[in-house]
């Protein structure tokens, strides 16, 4: 008996490693803190040979910028930072974020720098905190160049002084701020094939990035969606926006769609503002604003209460978002914002209050002042019988007539009793509802 040979089915080979590029164009905060830990994570688990993030960043917060350095350093796959390409920047927590890649690089054009820190909720802490503060930031800054074997006294006047440098005084320094400058990816990926990369536990490893295989992390739709909400203008306007249908809703009741979208507008902007550092005092000052505004559409303030409002719900807007250039909401937005605001707020409130003051038109009480026809002679203390409205009523000539009213006379209603009108002679007055009763004289009886 032949026995014939099993032959095993081809197997494909198994991908070769990858290199991951991650952008990271946004603010350092809690939600771009997430996606960076995301990208290393997935890293990490596919054995990449690198992960590459492209920076573009005025900076962020420290709490965020400290979570993300810490996982870049215990990262197994090697981690580079590309501050490009083109003109970008790495300010304030890029620039510690630079700083702590295993491979710090630049585009030609690109700036970093400036990382003097802060408080978070725009308060006065005053010089010695505040000199403390930027004190641990810079021992911080040391650190980082120390372990990467970079120029620290740079890194520290980064801190202390905000210096910002361009890509060619990062890399002349010496010792340098970065490892090298890169036109664009595919520059940057030539120039580091090959090259021996010296980890934090000082293990070397040498990259190989010569045809390997790219993917690019994105951030997922949630994250994108939380990132773009905790943008500090986008969090002002949605809160504004918020302020403005509430506002409508108020002074015009049942219009529901201003109530209903003013409503997620703030939903929105208070969920951002978990996000970003908010002060309280700056949100109770524009509270504040808004007693200020509805003072002055009730009492005659000679437009001091609406000033005072205006002043307070632009002072309230300036201290609400961090004082620092990472996270904060330009004057340019927020002046033309809040008097469009406070113009709106005053208009609508005057329109309510002038509609309210306006005699009723309709109902029992909207008869007071009109015409209408008698039907009968109507004596004095005693009762005939008019035509008005379209609609025929019992009626008595007031106290003060004392001559009989004829009929057809032409009559002005003075007030309502119940079913009972009080009313006078209208000599000479044409009534329109004169003529319509005629035509309804057979109609409803009162």
């Amino acid at each position: 008996m032949v026995r014939l040979a099993a032959f095993a089915a081809p197997q494909e080979p198994p991908p070769a490693p990858a290199i991951y590029i991650a952008p990271v164009d946004a603010i350092i905060h809690p939600i771009s803190a997430e996606y960076i830990l995301d990208a290393i994570d997935t890293a990490d688990a596919n054995q990449a040979r690198a992960i590459i993030f492209t920076l573009e960043t005025p900076g962020g917060l420290v709490d965020s910028t400290r979570t993300i350095i810490t996982r870049m350093l215990s990262a197994r796959t090697p981690v580079v930072v590309f501050v490009g390409p083109g003109p970008a920047r790495a300010a304030s927590a890029g620039f510690l974020i630079t700083l702590a890649a295993d491979v710090a690089v630049m585009a030609p054009v690109a700036h970093i720098g400036a990382a003097h820190p802060v408080t978070g909720n725009g308060e006065n802490i005053g010089q010695v905190m505040e000199e403390k503060i930027a004190s641990d930031l810079a021992a911080y800054a040391r650190s980082l160049a120390t372990t990467r074997k970079r120029n620290v006294a740079l890194a520290e006047e980064a801190v202390l002084k905000s210096r910002a440098f361009t890509a060619d005084e990062a890399l002349k320094a010496t010792p340098p701020l970065i490892d090298f400058t890169a036109r664009d990816l595919d520059d940057l990926l030539a120039q580091l094939d090959g090259r021996t990369v010296t980890r934090v536990d000082g293990q070397q490893v040498v990259l190989h990035t010569a045809n390997a295989r790219r993917e690019t992390l994105e951030m997922t739709a949630r994250q994108r969606f939380l990132s773009t909400l905790a943008h500090p203008q986008v969090a002002y306007i949605l809160f504004t926006l918020g302020l403005l249908g509430l506002t409508v809703e108020m002074w015009n009741p049942g219009a529901v769609f201003p109530g209903v979208a003013g409503g997620l507008c703030l939903l929105l902007a208070f969920l951002a503002f978990q996000v970003l550092p908010i002060n309280a005092t700056g949100l109770l000052l524009i509270v504040f604003g808004l007693f200020l505004l509805i003072l002055e559409i009730k009492l005659p303030g000679f437009g001091v209460l609406g000033v005072g409002g205006a002043l307070s719900l632009i002072l309230g807007s300036l201290i609400m978002m961090d004082r620092s250039e990472d996270i904060r909401v330009s004057l340019q937005v927020i002046v033309p914002t809040m008097l469009a605001v406070t113009g709106i707020f005053l208009f609508l409130g005057r329109l309510a209050l002038a509609s309210q003051r306006l005699p009723s038109v309709a109902g029992a009480s909207g008869m007071i002042g009109t015409l209408g026809r008698a039907l009968t002679p109507i004596p004095p203390r005693d009762v005939g019988r008019v035509s008005a409205h379209g609609e025929i009523w019992n009626a008595r000539v007031a106290e003060a007539v004392t001559a009989p009213i004829a009929d057809g006379e032409p009559v002005r209603i003075i007030s309502i009793e119940g079913l009972l009108l009080t009313v006078e002679p209208a000599p000479g007055a044409a009534s329109d509802h004169a003529a319509s009763a005629s035509s309804h004289t057979r109609g409803s009886t009162t």
